[in-house]
């Protein structure tokens, strides 16, 4: 009789064990669901879909960094994309947290919402490693991640970015063809880096330095840090015009509004300038193109939050979803500006001006965005 309960113990275990290792998403074939708006990174993209679950959802967004206008935007962004009617009806509870730079707390955080029964949590991951308790927690609660922006090294979760090496190399090869266009085949250039250990501001900063490497010019290039900040990125740019002097170009990954204003201030030459998609960026380079500030604005939109929460609710819900979600870059070059169009003159300097998805049926209007609060939603 010992015998038998020990082995009908043993099978309990084992299938309970089976249970576990196979519970979270599933490998599938594709396509997936709303190709126009959820496109697969490659054709080697992988698809994953997960159980249907009844909604309505509750939904977490966990951010890390805080500390400068993008992500207060983005905060704002999901805030106005929860009471979209688009998901409003999907979206039971909706909660909204910042855990800082802190790798533990943001995880921390995540796993306090997988133990409340959360369905889905979006995030912008502090690092791109280190999260691989949490996934197999939230496979064995049957809780949907999407990382965002700041992506993860795996692939066992669905995630959803631009492509951020790419971004680098079109930084980079703005300012070289418009140096080239003008006879510059050498000099200092310089590159301002975003928030320290985060995947997007190595796979940038990757693109930048293969294309200026490889581009058979002699180019000095000075590193300085800006967290992506205006405000930092002033000071940096302005400290390295001090100490290096004249610089040839900026290739700059966010606080583009600084490096404007260091220039001023420092009375510098315009130079060819690649930077974000913040307003008063655009609107400097309409306003001074014609005196040698030829400028490439592309975008990595706050509004990739709502492209991660419709994805989200899109696997609760059942569908086959892609396991890295592409969102197409929003280029805007000196020659292509638009008063009203792309770039807005009576909005302020810091609001990042794409914030529009066609394809998704996302399109979240400035006063609908700057109505929002950056504090927590508790």
């Amino acid at each position: 009789m010992n015998t038998m309960l020990k082995l009908t113990t043993a099978l309990s275990a084992l299938v309970v064990s089976a249970n576990l290792a196979f519970a979270g998403p599933q490998d599938v074939s594709g396509p997936g669901v709303e190709p126009g708006c959820f496109a697969p990174w490659s054709e080697d993209t992988k698809f994953l879909q997960w159980d249907a679950k009844p909604g309505p959802y509750r939904i977490a967004v966990v951010n890390g960094f805080v500390g400068n206008t993008w992500r207060i935007q983005m905060i704002k962004t999901a805030k106005a994309f929860a009471e979209d009617p688009a998901i409003k009806d999907k979206i039971k509870e909706f909660k909204v947290v910042s855990t800082g730079t802190d790798a533990p707390a943001q995880l921390g955080a995540i796993e306090d919402f997988i133990n409340q029964g959360y369905d889905a949590i979006v995030t912008i991951a502090v690092s791109p490693d280190g999260f691989d308790r949490v996934i197999r927690l939230a496979d064995k609660s049957d809780v949907v991640i999407v990382p965002f922006d700041n992506v993860l090294d795996t692939d066992k979760v669905m995630q959803v970015n631009e492509d951020q090496l790419k971004m680098g190399r079109m930084w980079a090869q703005f300012a070289v063809d418009e140096l080239k266009a003008k006879g510059i085949t050498s000099g200092k250039i310089l590159e301002v880096r975003g928030l320290p250990g985060n995947s997007v501001d190595r796979d940038r900063s990757i693109g930048i330095n293969e294309v200026l490497n490889s581009s058979g010019g002699e180019w000095e290039i000075i590193q300085v840090v800006g967290n992506w900040d205006d405000g930092t990125t002033q000071k940096v740019v302005a400290d390295a015009i001090a100490v290096h002097g004249e610089f040839v170009a900026v290739v700059g990954q966010g606080g583009s509004n600084g490096v404007i204003q260091a220039l001023k201030d420092a009375e510098h030459p315009w130079v060819p300038v690649a930077g974000e998609s913040e307003n008063g960026f655009r609107k400097a380079i309409a306003q001074y193109a014609d005196e040698g500030l030829k400028g490439i604005s592309i975008g990595q939109s706050p509004g990739l939050v709502a492209i991660a929460m419709k994805a989200a609710v899109s696997a609760l819900e059942g569908n086959v979803m892609p396991q890295l979600i592409s969102v197409p870059l929003p280029v805007a070059t000196y020659d292509q500006l638009e008063d009203g169009k792309n770039y807005w003159s009576n909005l302020p300097d810091n609001f990042f001006t794409v914030n529009e998805f066609p394809p998704c049926g996302v399109n979240i209007s400035g006063p609908a965005i700057m109505s929002q609060t950056e504090t927590d939603v508790k």
